[in-house]
């Protein structure tokens, strides 16, 4: 009989263990103790100056704690999505709104956040940058609004007596005098990256708007549109005059810092924020010696900017600290707060009170070829199944000679369209 009553005690203790710690997935009381948000990102992003200073700055005031939950750049997209398909969701998620955002099911893993108080604190194109095509917001939008374009070493080209180039023609002169004289050209990290052919595409869908509609409902696709192929032959011609250097295909993102700040390139396709927050304080060139000049990657005879992309934060409705992470974004997105961890930090605002962070004199110093030249991000945002990272394989196949530039307009197309099926878009 003894037996039977731990037996059954025995029982009632497990379940009510097994209760007590279920209830760690239902929304947090007042007085529960500090809370634990878990933030998913790619790990550079995570690691941002702004970033780290929002974290620190939230878990002094609040005693509460940021857990980054970071993913190789490279790997981010996948990752993320094999966790999202476990249920192993974030409090929040960082991300870009771009088409790769399709992967992970939005209206049913994310709260819209369209009545939160800070809402009005948004400049308008922010606050449009991050609305869905029915009109929600879908997260904070807490990052550098930068500008991205070709960005040189004046001080090299000054010493060689040359200067900026203003047309394609020109741009490739430049290209093959700085080999001619030693310098790499072009720092082109080709390890996982791809970011550098968004720019390349841009002018082709926010010129042609057609183009993007049509391209969106499968009705064309890259190979229909000449300028795309034409960016793969100019890309696979600069890696074989050696224009991208000779380690290019070894250089990741991390390798930019080095290779610019030692000058062994002189020109890099990126945005201005970064030689804020990751070129080398310590090398031998630093932001001071940095100038702006369009992209020119054969699709717009004068080149081109791209305006800014910005990582969002974006609340799992499903969680357990939802009240928790809405107090976050709301930490953030106060003047107090933002203008600390932007202090600084080369970037147009997103926020209407931001008032320590800086215009970089790279772009204020070429404004009126900026404002001639800028076109919104299109590629990235706009074009369904457009996914980096697919862009990053077509490229490495391209440029270890597996195929030619037509080969990788086709794999791109391949990828592109793959992905658009399997997110479920009409027409594919």
């Amino acid at each position: 009989m003894k037996k039977r009553y731990v037996l059954i005690f025995s029982v009632f203790t497990a379940l009510l263990l097994f209760l007590t710690g279920c209830s760690g997935t239902k929304e947090e009381t007042a007085g529960s103790g500090p809370v634990t948000i878990t933030v998913m990102g790619r790990k550079s992003d995570l690691a941002k100056s702004y970033m780290t200073s929002i974290f620190e700055q939230y878990e002094k005031a609040t005693g509460n704690k940021i857990k980054p939950v970071p993913f190789v750049d490279t790997e981010f997209e996948a990752t993320a999505a094999e966790q999202f398909a476990k249920g192993d969701v974030p409090d929040i998620f960082m991300h870009f709104h771009n088409a790769d955002l399709n992967r992970f099911d939005v209206e049913e893993n994310f709260l819209y956040l369209n009545d939160q108080e800070w809402v009005d604190e948004l400049t308008e194109s922010t606050l449009a940058y991050c609305k869905d095509n029915d009109g929600n917001l879908l997260g904070l939008p807490y990052w550098e609004n930068s500008v991205s374009g070709c960005y040189y070493n004046k001080t090299i080209l000054d010493s060689l007596g040359l200067k900026a180039a203003a047309t394609q023609e020109e741009f490739d002169v430049l290209c093959q005098t700085l080999a001619d004289t030693g310098y790499t050209p072009v720092c082109w990290p080709a390890k996982g990256c791809s970011w550098m052919v968004q720019f390349a595409l841009d002018p082709v869908f926010a010129d042609h708007p057609e183009l993007l509609q049509q391209i969106n409902k499968n009705e064309i696709t890259y190979a229909d549109i000449p300028e795309v192929t034409a960016m793969a032959e100019w890309i696979d011609e600069a890696a074989q005059k050696g224009w991208l250097g000779h380690d290019f295909l070894e250089w990741d993102i991390n390798s930019v810092s080095p290779v610019m700040s030692e000058g062994e390139a002189v020109m890099t396709f990126i945005w201005d924020t970064w030689f804020y927050t990751d070129l080398a304080k310590d090398g031998k060139y630093t932001v001071d010696d940095f100038a702006l000049m369009p992209v020119f990657l054969n699709t717009a005879p004068t080149g081109t900017y791209e305006g800014g992309n910005l990582n969002m934060m974006m609340v799992n409705k499903n969680g357990g600290h939802i009240g928790a992470c809405l107090d976050f974004l709301s930490f953030c997105a106060s003047a107090e707060h933002y203008n600390a961890a932007f202090d600084g930090i080369s970037t147009v605002n997103c926020f209407k009170g931001q008032t320590t962070n800086i215009q970089s004199p790279m772009i204020t110093n070429v404004s009126e070829s900026v404002e001639a030249h800028l076109r919104a991000s299109t590629a990235a945002s706009r074009v369904t199944g457009y996914s980096d990272n697919d862009v990053a394989v077509a490229l490495d196949s391209l440029f270890r000679k597996k195929t030619d530039a037509a080969g990788c307009v086709a794999l791109m197309d391949e990828y592109r369209i793959g992905r658009a099926h399997d997110q479920g878009a009409e027409g594919f």
